[in-house]
């Protein structure tokens, strides 16, 4: 035999060897990697699903959020006890809004890059909506959004479960003409929705033959209510329209009954107070008073009694349920219906599910509206009773569908006007200026 021949078998064999050991060695690696990734995917599957609650739990708007919260928790709550979502648990991340648009908007980033949320349930002032609302989209991020506020948008990545103004300001300003009076004077906190929503009262009050006898902004969070005040004294209107939010609202009708402003002389119509507001603020100064929204505690129904007595039992004593506080419990229960219909929790596939959505709440049946991404809702205006809860004086008897830009306007012409609020506050949604008793573009 040559070397030659030695030579060659003898390679033979050695890479024979090799592959006999590197083949398994190959095979047992990517097993492990296979392996891996595997335990991963299930741990993927078994872990919570993450979700925002994004609200103000200090700052001037707690004294309305802090409610939401809990309304939203407990819809939480109720679905873990259910056996949670696609085989998993459901864990809020509570973030504080602190009263300020720019911390909104900080924390929803933080919600979205950093704790890895699914969907977000929160903001209540527009102000704060519309400067989260570039984050949501820019990350194509859910966001249900539980207050009613003056309309002029949609987004694909938004839901709307509060009241566009064609469920609460146009209504309620149509019915204060024909029970209350026609000389209305508006006053509201110096941010764009009282702004906006007057600009819609304006155009309605027209329309049915009212008149506009002044209108005027205060500060979010002011205390000093004189000057507008004595305002309302010297116009002498029928009605007072009112969208101030807050805690500023304690202020303003201390100082009305003070002036001997009283809902026999001049009532006043509020957009932003609920029962929530009334249980920390005291009702003394707001007995006989009117408020518009599209659910009040005092509904007669087994749904309502259903969410009271839940409401009860978590806080383990009497308490108070609100319209936001409703629209946020229904939102998180829209969500999962959605989630459960795609079998995923990515936006991407939410959203589709979205889309004619409906759900027996405790104000009445809701419905999403494929077309704005908003909910039909029924109409209702409430008398303040003494012990901070509401008579139901009208209702529109069936969900009415939500119209986002009211008619008296192109939506051209309304995005314009919002855009010259904006560029007139200085690139801001709030007015950190002075403020202007009348401001309308």
């Amino acid at each position: 035999m040559s070397d030659a021949t030695t030579f060659n078998r003898s390679a033979a064999a050695a890479r024979w060897r090799a592959g006999r050991y590197v083949i398994p060695v190959a095979l047992i690696v990517g097993a492990a990697l296979v392996t891996g990734l595997l335990m991963a995917w299930g741990r993927r599957q078994t872990e919570p699903i993450r979700v925002g609650v994004l609200h103000s739990l200090s700052g001037t708007m707690a004294i309305s959020e802090r409610a939401v919260v809990e309304a939203t928790l407990m819809a939480i709550d109720e679905l873990n006890a259910a056996g949670g979502l696609l085989g998993r648990s459901i864990e809020p991340v509570v973030r504080d809004g602190a009263s300020d648009p720019n911390t909104f908007a900080r924390e929803a980033e933080r919600l979205i890059a950093v704790d890895r949320v699914a969907a977000t349930f929160g903001c209540w002032t527009s102000a704060s909506r519309k400067q989260v609302k570039p984050v949501i989209e820019r990350h194509g991020h859910l966001l249900f959004y539980p207050v009613q506020y003056e309309g002029l948008e949609e987004s694909p990545f938004i839901v709307y479960t509060g009241a566009a103004p064609n469920q609460q300001i146009i209504p309620a300003v149509t019915w204060a003409r024909d029970n209350l009076g026609r000389r209305f004077f508006l006053v509201g906190s110096d941010y764009v929705f009282p702004h906006t929503a007057n600009a819609i009262i304006r155009h309605v009050t027209t329309a049915i033959g009212g008149e506009i006898v002044g209108e005027s902004y205060v500060p979010l969070g002011a205390r000093d209510m004189t000057d507008v005040v004595n305002e309302i004294g010297r116009a002498r209107p029928d009605v007072i329209l009112n969208s101030i939010n807050g805690d500023s609202n304690a202020a303003f009708f201390r100082a009305l009954r003070q002036a001997g402003i009283s809902p026999g002389r001049t009532p006043t119509v509020s957009f932003s107070i609920a029962e929530t507001e009334l249980a920390t603020m005291g009702a003394r100064d707001f007995v006989g008073d009117y408020a518009a929204w599209n659910y009040f505690q005092s509904l007669d129904t087994d749904e309502n009694r259903r969410f009271v007595e839940a409401l009860r039992l978590r806080a383990g004593r009497p308490t108070t349920a609100s319209d936001p506080m409703e629209a946020a419990y229904l939102g998180v229960h829209l969500w999962a219906r959605a989630v459960e219909e795609a079998g995923a929790t990515a936006s991407t596939s939410v959203i589709q599910m979205l889309a004619d959505q409906s759900f027996a709440a405790p104000g009445g049946v809701v419905y999403i509206d494929p077309a704005t991404n908003h909910t039909w809702k029924t109409v209702r205006i409430g008398r303040i009773r003494s012990d901070g809860q509401f008579d139901i004086v009208w209702d529109s008897r069936r969900p009415v569908r939500p119209t986002p830009f009211p008619a008296y306007r192109s939506r051209a012409e309304w995005e314009t006007f919002l855009n010259t609020l904006f560029n007139r506050w200085g690139g801001r949604w709030v007015n950190e200026g002075p403020a202007q008793a009348r401001s309308q573009p």
